[in-house]
């Protein structure tokens, strides 16, 4: 997806500190904002952390053996000619084959050219991210997304390695009365550079955060400062964005930390290294009594003294690529409280750090390797429902018009049942067109990209999704029995494509467990999403009406379900 960014000057710390200066992309609505930070080292060691996040990446790098020297002998002149060169070349075939037909296959060669290039340009970024930090910077995704809203402004970005996502939400409080403003979303221009300008914000010295409205009144076509850029943005950053809200509109446990837990959990990861698995953080959780985590593989265990569990309890839940965490680091000493949204065993979490008048969302996927994009398909666990397109633009409308609702807010304005509601949200969230916001637990009207993005933005359905409705559609999927499962929900065996496979559904409709032969299930689970076999067996459940669970698929969306912790 090509995307336009316009931008009029950099990103700036001015007039000796005193003006925290943003760019805003003039590509986009206007969005303008100009206050008086009122407590600017707070906010400096807030945004600092979001940078940290910014530039997490995790996966492993094996060591560099190419020869640098090789590199630098290649001199500019000699690709400019190449390029050129293979420019000629290219124009000359593609004119020979103008009255050739398509050839059959031609989907599949562009896919396989198409990974070939991200393959290619991924190498490339790595290299650059050891040795040349700012040319890096040009080749990250996307800058960080801001959204000036009637009660808060935040910040939105993601990992280099995907597999981390930071907001963060500053109250309208934590700024000076605003002139000007414009609410929506866009992007702003970020650079080292400004990165270091925030190092110098200093509590002595009024400063002032301004979203530059001036961009947007001024001829800029001859402007010096005026530069657009055009970005080639993958599918798996925009897809990413798309998955947070699936996981964040999933059933989840509430834990509530101190932060000294985070500090002993930081303190650990610092001073040891695990030389072996498991390396998991495991969440022992026993109603009425302090949580107790315990750090593998040392089984070290910390206890938040001083607060109480009181939500449902059960088997321990296990997360893993706990280092992540060490991002949060700097925040300790702003840190007044934790909670910690949790989804299941392997499955995505969310770290809500609390600072009084600002709060840090990082969300970590499962693990390190496993990032939000390419190998999570969490939308595919909750139960699918069909919502009218004018249904879609009245709910869309409601939290346009009032910026940041309820979802009892959302289904008292709109006539609709809350499965349909919450379908409804759903499908306007895929879209990038809202976001939940966890702790506040109102969903924000936030336009990720300035149109509504679809298959032709993001990349098709996720092929497991669409082998399911291939199997349905030659009848090759049969329900054998139904069983009561022990702790609700119903268990289905049956048979798919000749494979056994059996499902159990909680009593809110979710795909909780899973067993099935192929090679997709065995080799991740219904963490990764699942898997054809076991899409297809629901979806049978589902349209015969035998589900134990159908009837009471409106309790799926009832929010206040949601976080048993409260």
């Amino acid at each position: 997806m090509n995307v336009k960014f316009a931008y009029l000057g950099r990103s700036a710390l001015r007039g000796e500190g005193k003006v925290l200066s943003l760019s805003p992309n003039l590509a986009r609505d206007p969005v303008a904002f100009d206050a008086q930070l009122l407590k600017p080292l707070r906010f400096r060691e807030a945004v600092s952390a979001l940078h940290d996040v910014v530039i997490n990446d995790l996966r492993f790098k094996p060591r560099d053996k190419s020869a640098y020297d090789e590199w630098k002998k290649r001199e500019q002149e000699r690709m400019a000619n190449l390029q050129r060169e293979e420019y000629e070349r290219a124009k000359v075939d593609i004119l020979k084959q103008r009255d050739q037909p398509v050839p059959a296959d031609f989907e599949r060669q562009f896919e396989r050219q198409r990974r070939l290039y991200w393959d290619a340009r991924l190498k490339y970024s790595n290299y650059l991210l050891k040795n040349d930090q700012e040319m890096w910077r040009l080749l990250m995704p996307c800058d960080p997304v801001i959204t000036v809203a009637p009660d808060v402004v935040f910040f939105e970005c993601f990992s280099a390695d995907e597999s981390s996502y930071g907001c963060l939400t500053v109250q309208r409080d934590a700024f000076g009365k605003s002139e000007g403003e414009k609410f929506g979303t866009t992007n702003v221009d970020y650079s080292w550079d400004l990165y270091n300008h925030f190092q110098g914000l200093r509590s002595y010295r009024e400063t002032r955060f301004r979203i530059d409205p001036a961009g947007f009144s001024v001829a800029t076509a001859g402007n010096a400062d005026y530069r657009e850029e055009k970005i080639d943005l993958p599918p798996s950053w925009l897809r990413g964005f798309m998955q947070i809200q699936s996981a964040m509109g999933l059933p989840m446990r509430k834990v509530t930390l101190t932060r000294e837990v985070l500090y002993s959990i930081c303190a650990w990861l610092k001073r040891h290294k695990a030389r072996s698995s498991p390396r998991a953080l495991r969440f022992e959780l026993i109603p009425g009594q302090a949580p107790r985590l315990v750090l593998e593989p040392w089984e070290q265990p910390v206890v938040a003294h001083g607060v109480v569990y009181n939500g449902p309890g059960g088997e321990p839940i296990r997360v893993w690529g706990t280092r992540r965490l060490l991002v949060l680091a700097r925040l300790l000493p702003l840190i007044e409280s934790l909670d910690v949204y949790l989804l299941g065993t392997g499955m995505p979490h969310f770290w809500v750090a609390n600072m009084g008048e600002m709060r840090l969302t990082l969300g970590l996927s499962g693990w390190t390797a496993n990032d939000w994009t390419s190998s999570s398909a969490l939308d595919l666990l909750a139960p699918t429902a069909e919502v009218p397109r004018q249904m879609i633009y009245d709910v869309s409308r409601c939290v346009r018009e009032s910026k940041a609702s309820t979802f009892a807010e959302i289904n008292a304005t709109v006539p609709a049942s809350p499965a349909e509601t919450a379908a409804a949200l759903n499908q306007l969230a895929h879209s990038g067109q809202l976001i939940y916001d966890l702790h506040a637990a109102r969903y924000r009207w936030r336009q990720i990209m300035p149109m509504a993005l679809g298959e032709d933005q993001m990349g098709p359905e996720n092929p497991e999704l669409i082998a399911s409705r291939q199997i349905i559609a030659r009848g090759r999927v049969k329900l054998e029995s139904t069983q009561d499962a022990p702790n609700g929900g119903k268990l289905y065996i049956g048979n798919s494509e000749s494979t056994p496979i059996e499902l159990l559904i909680d009593p809110d409709g979710r795909i909780r467990r899973g067993k099935c032969l192929c090679i997709h299930h065995q080799r991740g689970g219904i963490r990764r999403g699942p898997c054809r076999h076991l899409l297809a067996l629901r979806a049978l459940v589902w349209r015969s009406g035998k589900s134990g669970v159908a009837e009471k698929s409106d309790r799926w969306y009832d929010f206040g379900y949601l976080f048993k912790g409260e």
